[in-house]
């Protein structure tokens, strides 16, 4: 059995037709759905990039292993899924994207068909200034124009373009049997910057708009995002701005969904297929952009999984499942026996309670999340909590923490987390990795993978 994960970034799977959008045009992700298993409550167990595929690597939480922000380091000697399906004897290989920062580029792929898309080196430590504010922020204008519509070209398309050629040499050349590929592109991630074909693909069509109430409750969690994106510089509001925003968003998603497609058309049949993100993004809704919170469109993933064969053809699992369930449970199917415990448990025997968390990277607190059944709490570590009922109220307006019991659901989060050492350990890593990114600002040490090819053996010879 060969193994295909394709991951995109920062999709949120509400704008997907899998998940019942009207508007998404997904037929690819459609067609994995009812040839496969739709997640349906499939969680990333950290709102933030590099931490969240660090996790999907190592199956544990990104606590357990330091990484914490986008410039933390996954220490060498973790074993990944990489490593023990080489053991299990797949050639396993990464095309695009993984965050990985460090000078161990390969974290058990046998090999790497590009390079980054983003610094291998420090260069993103969530450092603060003299008034202890995070000095890289205002994210928030890359959610409306100018920063958003049409564009000739951009090196985030060239990205995904290289990383989408080089899969599919891989896959149409004769490749090695049984693989573990993973394929990993930079959309639909901001910048939101489309082509005039992809932005024409929703030319007339009535997108809907995130409604806002003028007044919105906002946790001590969502405070520091919204400081820290600089949401006030911008309209979150104007439903021009919006408009293009989810125009855009749409566009690329769809781009997202051509790619996948010829990667189906290119994999053998005795291949599992997996399809998913590293996190989603709240695009506007309650006025905030980009991930860093628990609110279900920063947290909630798309999850599709196809057996060969039409095993579980069309299904549906409801029980909650995190990112970090895919390492043990794709061992598991590939009969890889060399491994370590891993803080992921069974996609295929759901626990049915997902943790997430969040630290470090423009928070000034720890910060958790369960999710068990029909309740989401969320956790500040020293300042507030929420507790939402997604049966009764999906968009997450109602805070029941003060009208029920939640000392059950913290002392989950307690139980697993231990907040104090959290913070303790955070602050101390970016000490340490600010001083060095200081000094290697002075020195042409780079950590950027750079992937050989051999032009003597290309072409005609």
């Amino acid at each position: 059995m060969n193994i295909l994960v394709v991951m995109a970034d920062q999709l949120v799977p509400f704008l997907t037709s899998p998940y019942a959008d009207a508007v998404a045009r997904t037929p690819n992700m459609q067609r994995l759905a009812d040839e496969g298993v739709r997640y349906d409550a499939a969680y990333t167990p950290y709102p933030l990039c590099s931490p969240a595929r660090a996790s999907f690597m190592t199956g544990d939480f990104a606590s357990r292993h330091g990484c914490y922000d986008n410039a933390s380091i996954l220490p060498a000697d973790v074993p990944t899924i990489a490593h023990s399906l080489t053991l299990a004897g797949y050639d396993t290989v990464l095309s695009g994207k993984m965050h990985f920062v460090g000078p161990d580029q390969l974290h058990g792929f046998a090999k790497r068909l590009t390079t980054d898309v983003y610094p291998a080196a420090m260069d993103w430590v969530p450092t603060q200034d003299a008034e202890g504010r995070f000095v890289r922020g205002g994210h928030a204008r890359s959610y409306v124009p100018p920063r958003v519509g049409v564009v000739e070209w951009s090196k985030f398309l060239a990205y995904d373009e290289e990383t989408h050629f080089r899969a599919l040499e891989y896959l149409r050349g004769g490749s090695m049997e049984p693989f573990f590929l993973v394929v990993s592109y930079h959309h639909p991630h901001d910048p939101f910057q489309v082509t005039q074909e992809l932005w024409d693909r929703y030319d007339g069509v009535d997108i809907p708009l995130p409604e806002t109430p003028a007044e919105v409750p906002y946790s001590a969690m969502d405070i520091w995002a919204n400081e820290a994106h600089e949401t006030e510089a911008v309209d979150l509001r104007d439903p021009e701005n919006l408009r293009a925003l989810r125009r855009a968003y749409y566009a690329l998603v769809s781009y997202i969904d051509d790619k996948l497609g010829e990667l189906l058309a290119a994999a053998p049949d005795d291949t599992l297929v997996v399809f998913t993100s590293d996190h989603g993004d709240m695009l506007a809704e309650r006025a905030m952009v980009q991930k860093r919170c628990f609110y279900e469109w920063s947290v909630r993933i798309p999850l599709l999984l196809r057996h060969p064969g039409g095993r579980d053809a069309g299904s549906v699992v409801t029980e909650p499942v995190s990112l970090l369930d895919l390492a043990p449970s794709l061992l598991e199917l590939a009969g890889a026996g060399d491994r370590l415990p891993m803080d992921g448990g069974s996609l295929f025997e759901p626990s049915g309670t997902v943790f997430s968390e969040y630290h470090v990277e423009k928070v000034r607190a720890p910060c958790f999340m369960v999710r068990r059944g029909r309740w989401k709490y969320i956790y500040v570590h020293g300042h507030d909590e929420q507790l939402f009922d997604l049966e009764a109220d999906p968009g997450e307006w109602t805070n029941l923490a003060g009208e029920v019991d939640t000392k059950e659901l913290r002392a989950a989060i307690l139980e697993r987390f231990d907040p104090d050492a959290i913070a303790r350990a955070g602050a101390a890593s970016v000490a340490r990795r600010e001083l060095i990114a200081r000094a290697m600002a002075l020195t042409p040490t780079r950590w950027d993978y750079s992937p050989v090819f051999d032009a003597t053996k290309q072409y005609v010879r």
